[in-house]
């Protein structure tokens, strides 16, 4: 029996609806080092930050179920997964984004990982928000482009893209997000982000390469709904300080 309570992409629409932008810290669980975690969750707890994604683009489960319970503790931000494989699944979590990597066209990340995960889903009563993932190229060859065995769609093609994204919310998507990679050397161009933006009726996430908080009024001004940020964290525990949301 799968959790029909879809409280979280509720207030995403909310929020969408009201023009409230969101902001979601990216934690790598296979980056984490617990003797430290503490003081990073300090740093989330006094920021703008809305939402916890916890995931990675690695095949396998390390310590997810920990970092989630270590969140938990001292912070009240919904916390959603943003799974690499099924074996990162988590019922610790209270949603997950189900990813299916639709620029590309390796079966296994637009529906064999998904069709795997159906049995750890079914009865875990995590929120499950049906999400088109789009890799666009940031000018490095990341994580995901390895592992999913995938190219990122060319900057130089902007109506692909935007098609691409409308084709997701036609086969159901409650999400679309629009992902550089991490560590990016450049973030999904403004203009990029705006015609998606532009064209497809459900929140809008963006994620991947944004350095600064210069980075993320330009992509919100742009017409993200939320924004993830993670590498940007990771390098730097103060990068949010100061940062007000529009």
């Amino acid at each position: 029996m799968f959790d029909k309570n879809n409280n979280i992409y509720s207030e995403i629409l909310v929020a969408k609806n009201e023009n409230r932008k969101l902001l979601a810290v990216l934690l790598d669980p296979d980056k984490i080092e617990l003797e430290s975690f503490e003081s990073q969750v300090q740093k989330i707890k006094s920021s703008a930050v809305t939402h916890i994604f916890i995931g990675g683009s690695s095949m396998h489960k390390s310590q997810i179920d920990q970092i989630i319970a270590l969140t938990r503790k001292s912070l009240s931000q919904p916390i959603i997964l943003f799974p690499g494989d099924p074996c990162q699944i988590s019922d610790k979590a209270d949603a997950i984004l189900f990813l299916s990597l639709i620029s590309g066209r390796n079966p296994d990340f637009l529906i064999g990982h998904q069709v795997t995960a159906i049995s750890k889903l079914e009865n875990s009563g995590l929120e499950i928000i049906s999400t088109g993932y789009l890799l666009i190229d940031g000018s490095k060859q990341t994580a995901v482009e390895t592992v999913s065995n995938t190219l990122p769609m060319e900057i130089s093609n902007p109506n692909l893209i935007v098609h691409t994204a409308q084709a997701g919310v036609l086969l159901g998507n409650k999400l679309i997000y629009l992902e550089a990679g991490s560590g990016a050397n450049s973030y999904v161009p403004a203009p990029i982000v705006s015609n998606v933006s532009s064209k497809i009726p459900v929140p809008l996430i963006v994620g991947g390469g944004i350095k600064s908080h210069q980075d993320i009024f330009k992509i919100y001004q742009a017409g993200a709904d939320l924004i993830v940020i993670g590498t940007a964290f990771e390098n730097n525990p103060n990068f949010f300080d100061g940062l007000i949301l529009l």
